[in-house]
């Protein structure tokens, strides 16, 4: 059975003495023993969560990071700096990189890869917005951006990743879909990963979902089948991430 993972994408977030309150706050209520969990942090705190978060079990990932490996980059950040900072994740392909920064899935497919190439885990990212899901081509489109997005990486490397989706209409809108429209998506998902790996490949990949989710409909989501976590956002931010967890464990 695979297990879940609950990660909080801080976003924009937490200055580092906020960080350190927040997870102080945290981290005595939380434990790893049924289910992983990760804080996807703002750069500048990612060597804060590592101190505060050293010997937990927690695991800390960066928001994004740039497939260079060096250079006239000016704000962006290598996969080498992330591995000499202990970071074990990234988040690549969030809607909000995808339409505020104009990241394509050429960009985000060689990010992937970067990722892979320097031992970090991807959180891969996809969702389709209102408009697409009005008009019936969630699924279609969404299988598109997996192809695109894993062009190039190997059956061995998707077992291991994380896929997260993430309907944009319900991002920090309160709006969330319901679990079987997840559920729906998510076994879509891993219907693709059988389609272009195997079978096996797909039941090892854990895939997320990720859109305002909360303490009260956590709990029907974690119940399906394809849906091994959450990629949380707001809920990150407080103490209602820890009944979160709870929920997880407890459909473990």
């Amino acid at each position: 059975m695979r297990k879940k993972i609950i990660a909080g994408n801080w976003k924009m977030n937490m200055t580092p003495t906020e960080a350190r309150d927040l997870l102080e706050l945290l981290k005595p209520s939380l434990d790893t023993k049924d289910v992983d969990i990760l804080f996807c942090v703002p750069a500048i705190d990612l060597l804060i969560a590592k101190e505060l978060l050293a010997g937990t079990g927690i695991e800390v990932g960066a928001q994004n990071m740039y497939f260079e490996e060096k250079g006239a980059y000016t704000g962006e950040i290598s996969a080498e700096m992330l591995v000499d900072a202990g970071v074990s994740y990234v988040i690549l392909g969030h809607s909000e990189r995808r339409g505020y920064f104009k990241e394509d899935d050429e960009m985000i497919n060689k990010k992937v890869c970067k990722a892979f190439e320097s031992g970090i885990i991807p959180i891969l990212c996809c969702g389709e917005s209102m408009e697409q899901r009005e008009e019936g081509i969630t699924l279609e489109f969404i299988r598109d951006q997996i192809v695109k997005d894993l062009a190039g990486v190997t059956k061995d490397q998707v077992a291991r990743m994380i896929i997260a989706y993430e309907p944009i209409w319900a991002i920090g809108t309160g709006k969330n879909a319901t679990s079987d429209q997840a559920e729906e998506v998510c076994a879509a998902i891993r219907k693709e990963i059988a389609r272009l790996y195997d079978d096996d490949t797909a039941q090892s990949v854990r895939i997320q979902y990720g859109g305002s989710v909360k303490s009260n409909n956590a709990p029907e989501l974690f119940t399906k089948a394809n849906i091994d976590g959450a990629l949380v956002g707001g809920a990150s931010l407080r103490s209602e991430f820890i009944q979160i967890v709870n929920s997880a464990k407890e459909n473990s």
